[in-house]
Protein backbone atom coordinates (compact mmCIF):
# COMPACT_ATOMS: atom_id res chain seq x y z
CA UNK A 1 0.00 0.00 0.00
CA UNK A 2 0.96 3.53 -0.71
CA UNK A 3 1.73 5.74 1.44
CA UNK A 4 -0.82 8.53 1.91
CA UNK A 5 -0.65 12.21 2.96
CA UNK A 6 -3.48 13.76 5.08
CA UNK A 7 -2.52 17.54 5.18
CA UNK A 8 -5.01 19.45 8.27
CA UNK A 9 -5.80 22.97 7.99
CA UNK A 10 -8.04 25.40 9.91
CA UNK A 11 -10.39 26.87 8.08
CA UNK A 12 -12.98 29.62 9.21
CA UNK A 13 -15.71 28.81 6.74
CA UNK A 14 -15.99 25.12 5.58
CA UNK A 15 -18.84 25.91 3.04
CA UNK A 16 -17.17 28.93 1.37
CA UNK A 17 -14.39 26.59 1.22
CA UNK A 18 -15.45 23.66 -0.20
CA UNK A 19 -17.36 26.00 -2.90
CA UNK A 20 -13.41 27.71 -3.53
CA UNK A 21 -11.89 23.98 -4.48
CA UNK A 22 -15.22 22.81 -6.45
CA UNK A 23 -14.58 25.76 -8.53
CA UNK A 24 -10.82 24.11 -9.10
CA UNK A 25 -12.46 21.14 -10.19
CA UNK A 26 -11.73 19.16 -6.95
CA UNK A 27 -13.84 16.86 -4.77
CA UNK A 28 -14.78 16.04 -1.72
CA UNK A 29 -14.84 12.13 -0.23
CA UNK A 30 -18.05 12.50 1.62
CA UNK A 31 -17.28 9.38 4.03
CA UNK A 32 -14.56 11.76 5.66
CA UNK A 33 -16.38 14.85 5.59
CA UNK A 34 -19.10 16.33 8.38
CA UNK A 35 -20.21 19.19 8.63
CA UNK A 36 -16.97 20.64 10.84
CA UNK A 37 -14.40 18.93 8.09
CA UNK A 38 -14.23 18.18 4.60
CA UNK A 39 -12.00 16.14 2.72
CA UNK A 40 -10.12 17.12 -0.23
CA UNK A 41 -9.06 14.89 -2.33
CA UNK A 42 -6.07 16.01 -3.93
CA UNK A 43 -5.02 12.50 -5.70
CA UNK A 44 -5.26 8.81 -4.65
CA UNK A 45 -2.79 9.18 -1.88
CA UNK A 46 -3.19 12.78 -1.19
CA UNK A 47 -5.86 14.68 0.70
CA UNK A 48 -6.09 18.19 2.59
CA UNK A 49 -8.55 17.53 5.94
CA UNK A 50 -10.53 20.91 5.84
CA UNK A 51 -11.25 21.67 9.58
CA UNK A 52 -13.16 24.40 11.13
CA UNK A 53 -11.26 26.05 14.14
CA UNK A 54 -12.92 24.50 16.36
CA UNK A 55 -12.63 21.58 15.13
CA UNK A 56 -8.89 21.66 14.33
CA UNK A 57 -8.38 22.81 18.33
CA UNK A 58 -9.30 19.63 19.20
CA UNK A 59 -6.27 17.99 17.40
CA UNK A 60 -3.81 20.83 18.16
CA UNK A 61 -1.68 21.36 20.87
CA UNK A 62 -0.51 25.23 20.26
CA UNK A 63 -2.22 28.30 18.84
CA UNK A 64 -4.02 28.19 15.58
CA UNK A 65 -2.00 29.89 13.17
CA UNK A 66 -3.56 32.97 11.43
CA UNK A 67 -2.75 32.15 7.69
CA UNK A 68 -3.60 35.91 6.99
CA UNK A 69 -1.68 36.98 9.18
CA UNK A 70 1.65 34.44 9.20
CA UNK A 71 2.80 31.93 7.14
CA UNK A 72 2.18 28.57 8.59
CA UNK A 73 3.31 26.19 5.62
CA UNK A 74 3.09 26.69 1.98
CA UNK A 75 1.84 23.32 0.01
CA UNK A 76 3.34 22.48 -3.27
CA UNK A 77 1.86 20.07 -5.94
CA UNK A 78 3.20 19.25 -9.19
CA UNK A 79 1.56 19.45 -12.45
CA UNK A 80 1.80 18.13 -15.58
CA UNK A 81 2.42 21.65 -17.79
CA UNK A 82 3.02 24.99 -17.59
CA UNK A 83 -0.64 25.34 -18.89
CA UNK A 84 -1.53 23.41 -16.08
CA UNK A 85 -0.24 25.72 -13.29
CA UNK A 86 -1.56 28.56 -15.18
CA UNK A 87 -5.17 26.99 -15.12
CA UNK A 88 -5.56 26.09 -11.86
CA UNK A 89 -3.99 28.94 -10.60
CA UNK A 90 -6.37 31.35 -12.88
CA UNK A 91 -9.56 29.28 -11.67
CA UNK A 92 -8.02 29.96 -8.01
CA UNK A 93 -7.86 33.66 -8.78
CA UNK A 94 -11.56 33.62 -10.51
CA UNK A 95 -12.62 31.80 -7.65
CA UNK A 96 -11.60 35.04 -4.83
CA UNK A 97 -8.03 33.59 -4.19
CA UNK A 98 -5.09 35.93 -4.54
CA UNK A 99 -1.52 35.44 -5.87
CA UNK A 100 0.88 36.17 -3.63
CA UNK A 101 3.94 36.64 -5.94
CA UNK A 102 4.71 36.37 -9.43
CA UNK A 103 5.05 33.20 -11.39
CA UNK A 104 8.57 31.51 -11.68
CA UNK A 105 10.20 30.53 -14.75
CA UNK A 106 13.63 29.14 -14.56
CA UNK A 107 13.36 27.81 -17.80
CA UNK A 108 13.63 23.57 -16.39
CA UNK A 109 10.72 24.50 -13.77
CA UNK A 110 7.70 26.88 -14.08
CA UNK A 111 5.51 27.54 -10.86
CA UNK A 112 2.77 30.01 -9.76
CA UNK A 113 1.68 30.06 -5.87
CA UNK A 114 -2.11 31.57 -5.17
CA UNK A 115 -3.75 31.84 -1.41
CA UNK A 116 -6.97 30.34 -0.60
CA UNK A 117 -10.05 32.17 1.17
CA UNK A 118 -8.37 31.40 4.45
CA UNK A 119 -4.66 32.61 3.46
CA UNK A 120 -3.31 29.11 2.88
CA UNK A 121 -0.35 29.12 0.34
CA UNK A 122 -0.38 26.58 -2.66
CA UNK A 123 2.10 26.17 -5.34
CA UNK A 124 1.42 24.79 -8.25
CA UNK A 125 5.49 23.81 -10.04
CA UNK A 126 5.60 21.80 -13.46
CA UNK A 127 9.83 21.07 -13.45
CA UNK A 128 11.14 19.16 -16.76
CA UNK A 129 11.24 15.80 -16.63
CA UNK A 130 14.58 15.36 -18.65
CA UNK A 131 15.76 18.00 -16.13
CA UNK A 132 14.53 15.65 -13.24
CA UNK A 133 16.44 12.51 -14.98
CA UNK A 134 19.66 14.41 -15.53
Amino acid sequence: MSTMIFVNLPVKDLDATKAFWGKLGYSFNPQFSDDRTGCLVISDTIFAMLMTEDRFKDFATKDVADATKTTEVMLALSAESKEKVDEVVGAALAAGGTEPRPAQDLGFMYGRAFEDLEGHVWEYVWMDPAAVQG
